[in-house]
């Protein structure tokens, strides 16, 4: 059964890892009694592997990917993006995915590697990538789509964000993953905008749980733009690591006490967060695993979503 079609039937559970740059990084993932085979236990309907920024990274991709369908126990994912592709190479690299038995795939433009003012490819819009594996692929592909609860940093405004993401729909995706998103507000508004626009997509929520404020900083303010509500904003001030979390003086024991206090406050924080997503009538659960286990199958057992 495809994704999607899962989602239509109930509330789906993945993970999200990503390609190791090492081969000990690679090892410690899909190796013998590595994070993915951990990962299994939990049961999840689907595992995606991000592709890196430029196309780097591809090769591992694949790897990643070809021991997810390997196990037979899951779906792989593949993340896919216009960044540095040409038609031609884009189609033999998604041929390249069929015959490896890889079907799923997460269409994205992309973000732009430092410096770049454009794809430097011949696609440049998500939209666009959409169209074309299914001009090329017929429905070989069910293709996700992300989406952007609080508008894509890079549109003039919300309401075009979801003009696109109707056009996605309409170039033929199949459901939604979305980006980081810790506003409920905004995305209750989000998700009632999208259905009021007609689209029908069923829509899988993006999580990273909150761990490390380095990382949850990062992950708001490089790429997203992402708003930081007064509850998340506490639990990193009042665990802040002097003179900041990127650049810290204090003591080592000071600085473990403080990531040991802020990491609790933020399981607790995601699973009140996740809680809330659930009963906005949500289709899934997509938490990034970053590739580890037993933070995110503590979260998993604390949110009730699977039987542990």
């Amino acid at each position: 059964m495809k994704v999607h079609e899962i989602m239509q039937k109930r509330m789906a559970f993945s993970f999200e890892v990503f390609p190791p740059k090492t081969d000990v990084g690679l090892e410690k993932l899909v190796g013998k009694d590595g994070v993915l085979e951990k990962l299994y236990k939990m049961n999840p309907d689907y595992i995606s592997c991000t592709y890196g920024a430029g196309g780097s990274n591809v090769g591992t991709n694949l790897v990643v990917l070809d021991a997810i369908k390997k196990s037979g126990r899951v779906v792989p994912i593949t993340h896919f993006t216009c960044i540095g592709n040409t038609r031609e190479g884009i189609k033999q690299q998604l041929q390249t995915y069929l015959d490896h038995g890889i079907n799923h795939i997460l269409a994205l433009r992309g973000d732009l590697p430092f410096g770049w003012t454009g794809t430097g490819g011949d696609l440049h819009y998500a939209t666009e990538l959409v169209k074309f594996i299914r001009d090329e692929f017929g429905d070989k592909f069910s293709i996700a789509v992300a989406g952007s609860p609080e508008g894509h940093i890079a549109c003039r405004s919300l309401e075009a964000d979801i003009s696109f993401l109707k056009q996605k729909q309409d170039e033929g995706a199949n459901f939604i993953m979305t980006q980081l998103c810790w506003d409920m507000d905004k995305f209750r508004y989000w998700i009632d905008a999208i259905r009021k626009a007609g689209i029908t997509m069923p829509v899988d929520v993006g999580i990273m749980p909150v761990l490390d404020a380095k990382a949850t900083i990062n992950m708001a303010l490089s790429r997203n733009g992402c708003v930081m509500p007064r509850a998340l904003c506490e639990i990193i001030s009042k665990n802040w690591i002097f003179p900041d979390p990127f650049a810290p003086n204090e003591s080592e024991q000071s600085i473990a006490a403080k990531q040991a206090a802020f990491k609790e406050a933020g399981m607790a924080y995601t699973v009140k967060l996740i809680d809330e997503y659930r009963v906005c009538g949500i289709n899934g659960i997509h938490l990034y695993a970053l590739n580890k286990y037993e933070d995110v199958a503590r979260l998993v057992s604390l949110i009730g979503l699977k039987d542990m």
